[in-house]
C-alpha cells in the first residue's frame, strides 16, 4: 500500500500541470499580500482563489488522473491486492500531493504575512477543501465509464457548490425574509463545503458583519469553540461521506 502512494506521489508530483498550480498558487498569493497595504486585506483576497481555484483543480485534475489510470488501476486489480487499498492508496496518494502543493503555493506567504492563527486556519480549511473536492472527483469518476461524462459531471458539481448554491441561498433568504429561519440558513451553510469554509475563515478574520444578518446567525452558531469543532467536523464529514461511497462502488464494479 505504501508503495503505490510513494509512486502515485513521485508521478503526480513529476506532473507539469501540478507544478504550474503550485506556481500560479504561490504567484497569486505572493501578489495579494504585495499589492496590498494591509495583510487582512492580501487575505481577504486569497480567500477567493482558496475557495474557487483550489477546488476547481482539484476536481477536474483528480478526474482526469483517475480516467487516465484506468489500465494501471485495473493491473493493480489483478494482483493479490485488496480493491479497498489499491482505492484508499490512490486517493491518499492525490490528497497528499495537492496539499503538499497547496502548502507550498499558498501555505509559505500566508505564514511570512498573515497572522499566526489565521494563517493556520486558512492552511488547514484549505487542505481540507482539496481533499473534499479529490473525494468528490473520486465519486463522479466512478460512477461513469464515460470520461467526458464523468468530467462534465465533475465540473456541474464544482459550478453547483462555488457559484449556484449562493444564488440559491439568497433566493431563500428573499423568499423567506418574513420567517424565523436562522436554523435553515445554519443546515444549508452545512450542504456546501465551500460556503462552510468561506464562514469558517471570515469568522477568525473578525469581518463576520461584512456578511450582514447571516454573518450574525454564523458568528452565534459557529464563533465558539465547539461550534468551530462541529464546522471542521461536517468539512472532514464532506471528505469522509463520498469517498466511501466511492470505494464501495470501486469494491463491486466490473472494471
Amino acid at each position: 500500500m505504501s508503495r503505490i502512494i510513494r509512486f502515485i506521489i513521485l508521478d503526480i508530483l513529476k506532473n507539469r500541470i501540478v507544478l504550474v498550480y503550485t506556481v500560479l498558487l504561490a504567484a497569486f498569493a505572493w501578489s495579494a499580500f504585495s499589492l496590498e497595504d494591509n495583510s487582512s486585506k492580501g487575505t481577504l483576497t486569497l480567500l477567493n482563489i482558496i475557495l474557487l481555484i483550489v477546488p476547481l483543480v482539484s476536481i477536474l485534475f483528480t478526474t482526469i488522473y483517475i480516467y487516465n489510470s484506468a489500465e494501471f488501476i485495473e493491473l493493480l486489480v489483478s494482483q493479490p491486492i485488496k480493491r479497498n487499498k489499491i482505492w484508499i492508496s490512490l486517493f491518499a496518494g492525490l490528497s497528499l500531493s495537492f496539499v503538499i502543493a497547496f502548502l507550498l503555493g499558498v501555505g509559505i506567504p500566508l505564514f511570512v504575512f498573515a497572522d499566526p492563527n489565521i494563517a493556520i486556519m486558512m492552511t488547514t480549511i484549505g487542505s481540507i477543501i482539496t481533499m473534499v473536492f479529490i473525494a468528490i472527483a473520486f465519486l463522479s469518476s466512478i460512477l461513469s465509464r464515460d470520461k467526458a461524462k464523468g468530467i462534465g459531471v465533475s465540473i456541474s458539481l464544482w459550478l453547483y457548490f462555488a457559484l449556484l448554491f449562493d444564488g440559491l441561498v439568497l433566493f431563500l433568504l428573499f423568499q423567506l425574509a418574513e420567517y424565523p429561519i436562522e436554523k435553515m440558513m445554519v443546515f444549508l451553510a452545512a450542504t456546501s463545503p465551500i460556503d462552510l469554509a468561506r464562514i469558517l475563515i471570515l469568522l477568525q478574520l473578525n469581518v463576520s458583519a461584512l456578511m450582514g444578518y447571516t454573518g450574525a446567525i454564523f458568528k452565534d452558531y459557529f464563533g465558539s469553540t465547539l461550534g468551530l469543532l462541529v464546522a471542521f467536523l461536517l468539512l472532514l464529514i464532506w471528505v469522509i461521506v463520498p469517498f466511501l461511497f466511492s470505494l464501495k462502488i470501486f469494491k463491486h464494479k466490473d472494471l
